[in-house]
């Protein structure tokens, strides 16, 4: 019977501190990783000086088994209303540091020709709401961007996903949605619920785990169904 075991696995994990990356954080913990959790009080993903500190302290690391670009942010503004330091800001910590870190870590798995890798996306990237363009837009990109470095370093037995979550009953989201959009929002997920936290950390455990040995380049949804449901 196969086991999930993270026994003297390296994990490098940004967004650790609340949320899914908490709860992927405290399970890879019990589960005998050492985890390498990276949250914004220790850095400032969109200070680039911050970042390039960041990117410094990974390469002094020899040995990453495993990273989990969880970080993130969401502004809600339509188009008109964007500001573009907004844009910036969000596009920098969504997209254009999970692909610094990319970078850096696949230089340090490739020497070990063995890695796991997964992006946390978002429905956002394929089903779409209003105010949420950028948002989409650079979870969208993270997607491709995953697709696109799983066929390049697959060749070195390095594995690239994404998961893209539902609606997840996280702090970010009771932030961001009324009570009563939640209910109303409640009722179109097929599965009557949002996701807990460990709905979405089951998933990345999965992907990161010696069970998946030939799994790369797949977008996968955790979403209790809602994306390719029909609501009426």
């Amino acid at each position: 019977m196969f086991e999930l075991n993270f026994d003297n696995k390296v994990v490098l994990l940004t967004g650790a501190s609340r949320g899914i990356g908490r709860q992927i954080f405290e399970d890879l913990d019990a589960l005998g990783a050492k985890v390498i959790g990276i949250s914004s009080k220790d850095y400032d993903f969109s200070s680039n000086r911050s970042v390039d500190t960041l990117i410094k302290r990974i390469s002094d690391y020899q040995k990453i088994d495993i990273c989990i670009n969880n970080a993130g942010i969401n502004f809600s503004k339509n188009i008109d209303q964007f500001e573009i330091d907004q844009y910036n800001k969000l596009m920098d910590i969504n997209l254009k540091v999970p692909f610094q870190i990319c970078r850096k870590v696949s230089k340090i798995m490739k020497k070990n020709s063995y890695g796991k890798i997964v992006n946390i996306s978002s429905i956002a990237a394929t089903r779409v709401r209003e105010g949420r363009s950028v948002y989409s837009a650079s979870k969208h990109g993270l997607v491709g961007m995953t697709k696109t470095i799983a066929i390049e370093l697959a060749p070195y037995n390095i594995l690239v996903n994404s998961v893209s979550p539902g609606f997840t009953m996280t702090e970010m989201t009771q932030n961001m949605l009324p009570k009563n959009e939640m209910r109303n929002l409640e009722k179109q997920v097929p599965m009557g619920r949002f996701a807990s936290p460990s709905d979405i950390s089951k998933a990345v455990l999965f992907l990161c785990s010696e069970l998946n040995t030939y799994i790369t380049g797949h977008d996968l949804i955790v979403d209790g169904g809602f994306t390719y449901s029909v609501t009426v």
